[in-house]
């Protein structure tokens, strides 16, 4: 539910000019140093961007679901590296102590996540566990008044520039009930990271392993302050960080979208645009419905949510339909640019590469279609 119509036509515009100014301008900059200008970070912090959907008790916007896909669209436009320095800032990072944070933990780290004095992350990924979250192994053993983790986390996005991290570990028997989630410094005493993943897409945002060696952290750093909770806690956020992937998708395929118009207006093949021939048409038009179909469940979703309903199969239905849609609409784009889609000169390479691993992240499509039907079979 949107609160005030005005005042998010006014954030909204103001997006849309940072990402068309400032964020796609740098965009082959971010392709070759694979990092994102941390002048831009600053502009983004200014921006409030990394506290969207903290509440403004914290210092942040306080967004509701609505508003904040509608912000994440106008983001999604632009390299995904750009909305995933923020993403754990306002996802798993901050909600999960939104929702179970203990007093201390709410009015410690929120502001800064709020600010963007802290960058998040979140590691729950393992060498041996990625779909199967709770068979993670790093444990986390007490030890008076701290606990001592050990463990690897694998492909942790933003954990080369993170400040905190979210970390689920074991402290109680097998299955989700044993898995707690801590709030880990970068700074703490046995955490290092493994070398930069070199990865197909997504440049900028960068992952690298946590290594966990005889880590302490105080026991205050249990997000609740009680074990076995960390699982659980994790469910309660997903349906906004499924939606908000979901959205991101859809604005990947606007741009894709727009693309791939431009370029079929100018683009001259047998004595015409290749715009007027109808199997250019055709792609055009599947992928312009396509959006517009995944613009509109991401948005009943979100308007659901700020209703109160229960919307694991909604949330589920959008990341799944949104982040395969986008797929092929980037598959099309690369088709109507020929050759050229295949170049590095045009923007519709690196979004071919980027918007795949939407399909693997916040839950795989194949995890998302489990869900969905369970959803519908529950008795």
């Amino acid at each position: 539910m949107i609160r005030d119509q005005d005042v998010l036509e006014s954030l909204r515009e103001t997006v849309r000019r940072f990402v068309r100014d400032r964020l796609i301008p740098a965009e082959a900059q971010v392709e070759n140093d694979n990092a994102i200008p941390a002048a831009l970070v600053e502009e983004m912090r200014g921006l409030g961007l990394f506290g969207m959907s903290i509440p403004e008790t914290y210092g942040g916007l306080g967004l509701t679901m609505e508003e904040e896909v509608t912000i994440a669209l106008e983001l999604g436009y632009t390299s995904p590296a750009f909305r995933s320095v923020i993403g754990t800032n306002n996802g798993i990072g901050s909600q999960g102590i939104i929702v179970d944070g203990t007093p201390a933990q709410k009015d410690y780290w929120l502001p800064l996540m709020a600010r963007g004095a802290v960058i998040g992350s979140f590691a729950l990924t393992e060498p041996d566990c990625g779909s199967d979250a709770g068979a993670i192994v790093t444990r986390a053993e007490r030890d008076g008044d701290h606990y001592v983790l050990n463990g690897t986390k694998r492909y942790i996005t933003n954990a080369p520039v993170a400040d905190v991290f979210t970390l689920m570990a074991r402290t109680g028997g097998p299955g989700p009930g044993g898995i707690s989630a801590f709030l880990v410094p970068r700074d703490s005493s046995g955490l290092s990271l493994g070398p930069v993943d070199k990865k197909m897409g997504q440049r900028g945002t960068r992952t690298c392993d946590v290594i966990l060696q005889d880590c302490r952290v105080p026991a205050e750093a249990i997000i609740g302050g009680q074990e076995g909770q960390g699982f659980k806690t994790a469910m309660k956020v997903l349906n906004r960080g499924r939606l908000h992937i979901a959205a991101v998708c859809v604005g990947a395929a606007q741009r894709l979208c727009d693309e791939s118009v431009s370029f079929a207006r100018n683009r001259v093949q047998f004595g015409k645009p290749i715009a007027e021939h109808q199997l250019v048409q055709a792609m055009l038009a599947d992928s312009a419905t396509e959006t517009f179909a995944g613009r509109c469940m991401v948005i009943e979703a979100a308007r659901r949510f700020d209703a109160g309903q229960r919307i694991i199969l909604e949330a589920a239905s959008a990341k799944l339909f949104c982040s395969e849609m986008v797929g092929r609409v980037a598959d099309r784009a690369v088709q109507i640019h020929g050759g050229a889609g295949y170049m590095q000169d045009y923007a519709v390479e690196h979004f071919f590469r980027d918007v795949r691993l939407f399909r693997l992240y916040e839950g795989t499509s194949q995890i998302q279609q489990i869900i969905i039907a369970r959803e519908l079979t529950a008795a």
